[in-house]
């Protein structure tokens, strides 16, 4: 009688190596982002922060690059930004505060990003081939991602810091991710800036004291729409991008 065929090939080494070599990275990742939560909600982060703010005050220029390399550095280890920003105004007053912001929310994200892509892009790559509504959404972030890096950064919903490393390991250029941030963020960095600018001493920004009025009202608002409107036009474009795929799919099956 003669033996079946064998259906399942033996995997290739390489490829074994491959998947081995990038699940240790994952894990070494994940590993590294428990640990800094953990100091963070151990360690007194706050109140070092707020030591930096009131040390760069006086440090001219060279504050001024101090205070970008640590909000880099935040941007990277998931520390609160919101003390940095706030505490920019405090500090430099609107004009200068915003430029030093921008600047280093920017740097510190983009790092992010490309530390999320070289880290669990390959993978998550991996993944969506099995998964066709996986890839449908991968692909619409892929096609329209400044539109949905814009609307995502412009809803104080979504984590600045958390968005950085996700929208790595999604198809979305570097180019449409570092513009869609850099005009989606944009609003909110003025407004955050600009209150940490009424404040008038430490304590009031240790609490986050400082009242906007109308003009904070109108950005929570204005956030809100974001929020509902990224929702929306991320799942339009990714129903139309299984569509598509479906279609293809069953046009070569044919």
């Amino acid at each position: 009688m003669k033996a079946p065929a064998i259906t399942n090939p033996i995997p290739d080494r390489s490829t074994i190596r491959g998947g081995t070599a990038r699940g240790v990275r994952i894990s070494i990742g994940l590993a590294i982002l428990l640990l800094v939560v953990t100091l963070v909600k151990t360690l007194h982060v706050q109140e070092y922060l707020l030591s930096l703010v009131t040390w760069i005050r006086d440090a001219g220029w060279t504050g001024v690059g101090i205070f970008v390399l640590a909000y880099i550095a935040a941007a990277v280890l998931f520390l609160p930004g919101s003390i940095l920003t706030l505490g920019a105004g405090f500090a430099y007053g609107l004009g200068l505060g915003s430029v030093a912001v921008v600047v280093a929310a920017n740097l510190g994200g983009l790092l992010a990003f490309f530390l999320g892509r070289t880290v669990a892009r390959g993978w998550v790559a991996a993944k969506v081939q099995s998964n066709p509504r996986f890839a449908a959404i991968d692909e619409a972030v892929g096609h329209e991602g400044f539109k949905i890096v814009l609307l995502t950064r412009l809803s104080p919903i979504f984590p600045f810091n958390l968005l950085n490393y996700a929208f790595g390991v999604t198809r979305v250029s570097a180019r449409d991710y570092l513009l869609g941030s850099l005009l989606g963020m944009l609003p909110g960095t003025l407004m955050y800036v600009y209150l940490g600018s009424l404040i008038t001493n430490v304590s009031e920004l240790a609490s986050g004291r400082a009242a906007g009025g109308s003009m904070q009202q109108l950005f929570y608002f204005a956030g809100l729409a974001a929020t509902v409107g990224v929702s929306l036009y991320v799942t339009r474009v990714a129903r139309r991008a299984l569509v598509d795929a479906t279609g293809a799919r069953q046009r070569r099956e044919e």
